[in-house]
């Protein structure tokens, strides 16, 4: 690779200093950051003395590639690692020793480290009888949305550094609002103690107990320093504009221990401010090492930097500037619309026309949205489906239960354990038999449901295919009907019941449903989510205590009805890296692509003038600005500050993508939202106002 002469001078670097690595996204600094870990590596030092620290897994796919690649040391073991997933690792290896300072009840047992899934389902037991006596009344909320943001808080105290003893103080010393909002900060600061108390009575660590025995009582530790110390002489800490102060409290304290360190932060980001990230506090790091500053651009286009520049003005000072430049029309064309469907179809058309004309890459092109509502999914997925255009879509707090395969894979289950007596709807079935029977239409999907189910039998609910009479038989199809039977005798097979939900999945999609005869063949977008379902229905196996259950309650039944609740899907390694290696156009959140870290030639903003590019999203039982270290103690959250966090947040969000864009980015506006609203939000009008300032004769071709 040929490198710039900034990034050549941090190589050279590598492994002898302290360097504090900054600079605009696109600058090359994560480039040069991977090749002095390569460059370490080919000078001999030990892979396992490299500590590689990303805020997210996410961003740490280019390094977890390069431990992955043929020319890496042999016998070497690199960690590439998140604070939290270091935090685990220190938990499970010193536990005897933390188990009884931290306050566990069963010292002698091991830890049950629990995900965003578990954790809910726990949080769900302890607070849904308080949801039934009246808890939360003065607030409107989905009691999922409540245990998520219940946990929420428990984790801004555990990354920011205070009691959560302390959450609802902090919460109530800023609000403005109705009185009766008091009320809610107390029921949640009362059931996150409700939740740490039974985590501390059951051996359970959700991600903010990790985070707190580590910081709290396994760091302050010699004999835990020492281990880290030993084992880890050079560090790559990587984005650190989107981890916690937490992590920078504890990294600052390790730097004079490490032989090298390369500390690499983006300037203008901290895009993850909602979970915790903190750009003010990261700045800290560059203290006592060698600043280097990266300049420039490999990605952005001269037009598209002047863009950026453009409506990054428009945005934070409310007026256009000035420009005489008409290049950098170059990089930008608005496209008004009267309704969605046409920009819907004008999106598809035009990337169809760039990748079959122009022979642009499909992986060059993200199409991206405020929010990627489900209706919004289907809708595109149809379209670029009917033009034979690959893609993917990513969203990941979708909920497993949101996915149609997943639906299928539910219903299945609850025909293979009628013990359960989880009766399927009649729309569930029938939905299910038109993806799993290949061409089964929605009538004859009907008439087998109708026909041959009988959900008041104990067992063998399903009647066989050969009892009908023969005119039906020819109405559903032969073909059909066999495999529909080959099915029926597979469900009922005592050989495939029995097993573990994760087992009983894999068995079914992998022996069944992925064969030639079955709706799954060759379907790798099915393949991915089912992943997904086996992996969270194995680490749901794994955390939930057996003992806590009522003594008739099957395990497999409670997954599947906590996933039907609508839990949200915790994140998942796997589906990061398919979008990485996917060669297709992403439809993604803003947010949700800044993260991945994807350069691109194209990028499509539907619907500039929603206000979800603008607004944060409404979350009445916590405050990621109030519960940070920058905010006042006591001081209150008035409407400027909701509107300065909005215009901050705006700005980082427009200049973050701009500078992940090389071409070109199509701004599409909407007069009727998808809920047929008329919307004007504040990217819209900044866009016209920069616009405006454009050279009058140019912008009539816009």
């Amino acid at each position: 690779m040929e490198l710039s002469e900034q990034q050549r001078s941090t190589v050279q670097l590598a492994g002898q200093a302290k360097v504090f690595l900054s600079g605009p996204a696109g600058s090359g600094k994560s480039t040069a950051a991977q090749c002095a870990l390569q460059e370490m590596l080919r000078s001999g030092t030990p892979a396992e003395s490299i500590l590689v620290l990303t805020p997210q897994r996410s961003l740490a796919q280019p390094y977890r590639e390069i431990a992955h690649s043929a020319d890496f040391p042999a016998g070497g073991a690199l960690s590439v690692v998140t604070m939290g997933g270091l935090a685990q690792r220190m938990v499970a290896l010193f536990w005897p020793m933390v188990a009884p300072l931290a306050g566990f009840k069963h010292s002698n047992q091991p830890p049950n480290f629990l995900t965003l899934e578990t954790a809910q389902y726990y949080m769900a037991h302890l607070i849904e009888p308080l949801f039934q006596i009246g808890y939360f009344d003065s607030v409107t909320i989905d009691p999922n949305r409540a245990y998520s943001q219940i946990l929420d808080n428990l984790n801004k105290a555990a990354v920011v550094g205070f009691k959560i003893d302390d959450i609802a103080e902090k919460l109530k010393s800023a609000w403005t609002g109705r009185p009766k909002q008091i009320l809610a900060y107390d029921q949640v600061q009362e059931c996150g103690v409700r939740f740490r108390e039974y985590c501390l009575a059951n051996n359970l660590l959700d991600f903010s107990l990790q985070y707190e025995v580590f910081a709290r009582h396994l760091w302050p530790s010699t004999l835990c320093r020492n281990y880290l110390a030993g084992t880890y002489q050079h560090l790559i800490y990587d984005n650190i504009e989107e981890d916690v102060p937490l992590t920078h409290d504890i990294v600052l304290d390790w730097l004079p221990q490490l032989q090298s360190a390369l500390i690499v932060q983006d300037d203008d980001a901290g895009f993850r401010t909602f979970l915790g990230a903190d750009p003010t506090s990261s700045a800290r790091l560059q203290k006592d090492c060698q600043n280097i500053q990266f300049s420039g651009s490999f990605v952005q286009s001269e037009p598209v930097k002047q863009f950026a520049s453009l409506l990054s003005t428009s945005i934070i000072e409310h007026k256009g500037k000035k420009t005489s430049n008409s290049d950098v029309l170059a990089a930008f064309s608005v496209h008004p619309f009267r309704f969605y469907p046409q920009s819907m179809d004008w999106i598809v058309d035009r990337i169809k026309e760039l990748v079959m004309e122009k022979g642009v890459s499909p992986s060059d092109i993200v199409v991206l949205t405020p929010f990627l509502s489900d209706s919004l999914r289907f809708s595109l997925s149809q379209r670029f489906e009917e033009s034979a255009l690959p893609f993917s879509t990513f969203r990941p707090s979708r909920s497993l239960q949101e996915e149609p395969v997943v639906n299928a894979m539910l219903t299945l289950a609850k025909l293979a354990y009628p013990e359960w007596k989880l009766v399927p709807t009649r729309h569930d079935l029938r939905y299910m038999l038109m993806q799993v029977i290949p061409d089964l239409d929605l009538i004859r999907a009907d008439l087998l449901s109708q026909i041959l189910y009988s959900p008041n039998r104990v067992e063998r609910q399903f009647s066989s295919f050969a009892q009908i009479n023969s005119q039906m038989q020819e109405r559903i199809t032969f073909v059909a009907g066999n495999r529909f039977e080959t099915l029926r005798l597979w469900l009922e097979d005592p050989a495939n019941a029995g097993a573990e939900m994760d087992i009983f999945f894999s068995r079914l999609f992998g022996a069944l449903l992925t064969t030639s005869d079955f709706g799954f063949f060759h379907n790798l977008q099915a393949a991915s989510v089912v992943n997904r379902l086996i992996e969270s229905a194995r680490k749901f196996r794994q955390a939930v205590l057996l003992s806590e259950l009522p003594a008739d309650t099957s395990l497999g039944k409670e997954y599947v009805q906590m996933v039907e609740q609508g839990v949200i899907s915790a994140q998942y390694l796997t589906n990061w890296e398919e979008q990485q290696l996917s060669e297709s156009v992403l439809i993604a959140p803003a947010f949700t692509y800044l993260m991945s870290n994807r350069p691109v030639k194209y990028q499509f903003w539907l619907d500039v003038g929603s206000s979800g590019w603008w607004a944060r999203l409404d979350q009445p039982l916590t405050q990621p600005y109030v519960l940070s270290r920058n905010w006042q103690p006591g001081k209150k959250w008035s409407t400027l500050d909701d509107m300065n966090s909005n215009q901050d947040t705006l700005n980082r969000v427009c200049v973050g993508l701009l500078r992940r864009c090389s071409e070109h980015v199509y701004l599409l506006s909407v007069s009727l939202n998808e809920s047929g609203n008329e919307e004007r939000g504040k990217l819209l009008v900044a866009i016209q106002s920069v616009l405006r300032n454009l050279p009058a004769a140019e912008v009539t071709n816009v």
